[in-house]
């Protein structure tokens, strides 16, 4: 327990913190951009050289013992520490060039981003974008994404927001799904008409039920954990669904339903870590998104 660590054993470290804060070896090894057994073995090395358990498997999850709980508590300041190294050091490179990630959801990654990356590959063609489809929001501390697209405010003094615009979202379906079951011609005619469900559907459900939609989550019978797989099903004629009215714009093929229903407002936030301000080419990319955002 008191053998000296040497600089290399970082690597074990943030093995062990990463399959402690994401609770498995295959979360961790996505994270960190390594193999199972890799990360495995760079966990098991570090117990060995500590010479502690750190994981008690229960079943076919890994638990943290006592004394890993107690390391959890003094690495996570740690790595903070090292995230917050490496973000201002990131932020201090003044070269327009290197790579910008930027993290949004699936919808918005798939039928907006494209045109506005287009526009910065040809004002900074040097720089690397790399797109984060993700309907969880992005650890901005810990470089998961450059710059965020949200539907939420930043919740930490650490990070930098700024709020573009409000955006409307309202139901759809197809042409030929119409074609087939009527226009719907009030709230309560959704129940029946086939609606299709995030995998949430608890959380959707108790939402219709605000706005006057008397559904149960047993009631769904198409349910996705994607909202770009629930899209491609209205697009197809299966149902009806909620969607950005930016997105449906772009989709040929689908209607808006019950028109003088009043929108879904969903806000739009440009989020960034504020080390990462002083960064040319993140700054560039921000306020290139930042007039698309507003311009659509």
């Amino acid at each position: 327990m008191h053998q000296r660590m040497t600089t290399a054993d970082w690597n074990h470290i943030r093995a062990f913190h990463a399959t402690a804060t994401t609770g498995s070896l295959s979360a961790a090894a996505r994270q960190l951009d390594l193999t199972q057994p890799t990360l495995s073995r760079q966990v098991a090395s570090l117990e060995a050289s500590l010479g502690v358990v750190l994981f008690e498997r229960v079943g076919r999850k890994l638990v943290l013992s006592q004394i890993g709980a107690q390391m959890l508590e003094r690495i996570t300041v740690m790595a903070d520490a090292v995230d917050l190294i490496e973000l201002t050091a990131s932020g201090q490179v003044q070269e327009i060039s290197g790579k910008v990630s930027i993290s949004a959801t699936d919808t918005y990654s798939a039928y907006i981003l494209p045109a506005m990356i287009e526009r910065i590959r040809q004002e900074a063609p040097q720089i690397t974008i790399e797109v984060v489809a993700s309907n969880e929001l992005s650890n901005l501390h810990q470089r998961d994404a450059d710059i965020a697209i949200r539907h939420v405010a930043p919740d930490r003094s650490s990070l930098i927001g700024q709020h573009i615009r409000d955006t409307e979202a309202y139901f759809y379906a197809s042409n030929a799904w119409l074609a087939r079951n009527g226009v719907p011609s009030q709230l309560s005619d959704l129940t029946h008409a086939g609606l299709i469900a995030l995998q949430d559907t608890a959380r959707f459900s108790g939402y219709l039920q605000d706005i006057g939609i008397p559904i149960l989550p047993t009631d769904f019978r198409l349910v996705a954990n994607s909202p770009v797989t629930v899209w491609e099903m209205v697009k197809q004629g299966m149902g009806v669904a909620p969607m950005l009215r930016e997105i449906a714009d772009r989709t040929p093929g689908v209607t808006k339903l019950l028109p003088d229903m009043p929108p879904i407002s969903v806000p739009i936030w440009l989020v960034t870590h504020v080390q990462m301000q002083s960064s040319p080419r993140i700054r560039l990319v921000q306020e290139s998104l930042a007039e698309e955002l507003a311009r659509m």
